[in-house]
């Protein structure tokens, strides 16, 4: 893709500077299919690891491939072809495990999630398929959509840059005031500041590891997101037997809740440091008081789903990486080419859809009746591994000190996405 310099940001001036070379070239040849299916293959296969090992995210498979990247031989094209799809089909797959696995006593079920809420009434099954249903539509929402809104993000991004940390504290504002209750604005705004002094000490600290090219989001995330929920769903219930997958959530809602996500998707796709979640949060007025439950399902999934969406066309049109997917497809000098990147996520898009309902119920069977002790403490011997590989020793440090901080927001109802404030806070300052 033709991109142009405007003020310092890259832009995209015309509609026939928009024909990818490979377009334009005839790179599509049967040779060139063929190795843009396999390596899309590879990346639904990492996808679905990522999707479904709890606290694991397609960011860190992402970043293990940009740093083994010189090694592979392909083209690094085809390397972002996995990473796409890795990272679309993980969007379908992450509430699978999500669902599985802490769920509460049944005595309990006013303080869960709303997930776990439509699991303890045995209606998990359909929770998987309105989720797969969500994350579908908002990438059928989200590809026509991104066109007009990258435009005007050319238009307006100079001035968002020039006040950003205007922009990101009405964020951090918004999160806070939009809590349950004092206590849980009181526990996120406490959660948020830990994680930015986090952040502000760890992100841009060199390290020596295994893998030579790592980056300090592995660690961070993993601790802050995935070690808190592994942590959190020891001793849980397990799942009660579920009842049939029939959707019971009226159409036009349904579609509502979607295009709420994608929408919420595309605001945030172009912000640094803001996420899918803050994403979810934002969409959430959105979501008919009738069905609360299932609408937060949809619309959590079309956001996570849509961001991916929007954060490449913000990475083609601002040359910003927006995501840890997005970071490493910078890393490995991916070259931008939409006609290539895009089939990718349309792959990754179909076939997380069928893995949703093809793997969904019968891991919440199996999962669901584990020992979640054993298995959450294999998980997280796992992940400090990981970290250990990307980030080194001191990476194993912060992944410790991550997961402290991710316990704080629940112990006051608080919700997790104010442990966003990793990246924000240090953006913000």
């Amino acid at each position: 893709m033709t991109l142009m310099a405007v003020g310092g940001v890259a832009c995209v001036p015309t509609v026939q500077d928009c024909v990818p070379t490979t377009l334009a070239t005839g790179g599509f040849g049967l040779s060139f299919t063929l190795s843009f299916l396999l390596f899309a293959a590879g990346g639904v296969a990492l996808g679905t690891l990522s999707g479904l090992i709890p606290g694991l995210h397609a960011n860190n498979f992402a970043l293990l491939l940009a740093a083994t990247a010189p090694s592979i031989p392909a083209p690094p094209l085809l390397v972002g072809v996995a990473m796409l799809t890795a990272g679309v089909v993980h969007t379908f797959l992450d509430i699978v495990p999500a669902l599985a696995l802490g769920v509460p006593d049944a005595a309990m079920a006013i303080a869960a999630l709303p997930g776990h809420r439509l699991v303890l009434a045995g209606r998990g099954r359909e929770a998987l398929r309105l989720s797969a249903v969500g994350s579908a539509l908002a990438v059928v929402i989200a590809v026509p959509l991104a066109i007009p809104i990258t435009w005007f993000m050319l238009q307006s991004y100079p001035t968002i840059r020039a006040n950003l940390w205007i922009v990101l504290g009405g964020v951090v504002l918004f999160l806070v005031l939009t809590e349950s209750s004092p206590a849980a604005a009181v526990g996120g705004l406490f959660s948020f500041l830990l994680a930015a002094v986090l952040g502000w000490f760890t992100l841009d600290v060199s390290f020596e590891a295994p893998l030579g090219s790592g980056s300090m989001l592995t660690p961070l995330l993993t601790g802050l997101f995935g070690a808190p929920i592994l942590i959190d769903a020891m001793g849980g219930d397990g799942v009660p037997p579920q009842a049939d997958a029939r959707l019971t959530m009226k159409r036009t809602d349904l579609a509502l809740t979607a295009s709420a996500g994608s929408v919420a998707g595309a605001i945030v796709g172009y912000l640094p440091g803001i996420s899918s979640a803050i994403a979810s949060v934002m969409a959430l007025p959105a979501v008919p008081n009738r069905d609360v439950d299932r609408g937060f399902v949809v619309t959590t999934s079309g956001a996570n789903t849509a961001n991916t969406v929007f954060a490449l066309f913000a990475l083609i049109a601002l040359g910003t990486p927006r995501t840890g997917v997005m970071v490493a497809i910078d890393r490995t000098q991916v070259p931008l080419e939409l006609a290539v990147l895009l089939p990718a996520v349309l792959v990754g898009a179909a076939c997380g859809f069928v893995l949703v309902i093809l793997v969904g119920d019968a891991y919440l069977r199996t999962v669901g009746n584990m020992a979640y002790t054993r298995m959450s403490i294999v998980l997280l011997v796992f992940l400090a591994g990981l970290s250990f590989a990307l980030t080194g020793a001191f990476g194993v440090l912060v992944f410790v000190v991550a997961a402290v901080i991710g316990l704080v927001p629940t112990r006051f109802g608080a919700r997790r996405v104010h442990l966003m404030g990793v990246l924000i806070g240090p953006l913000m300052l």
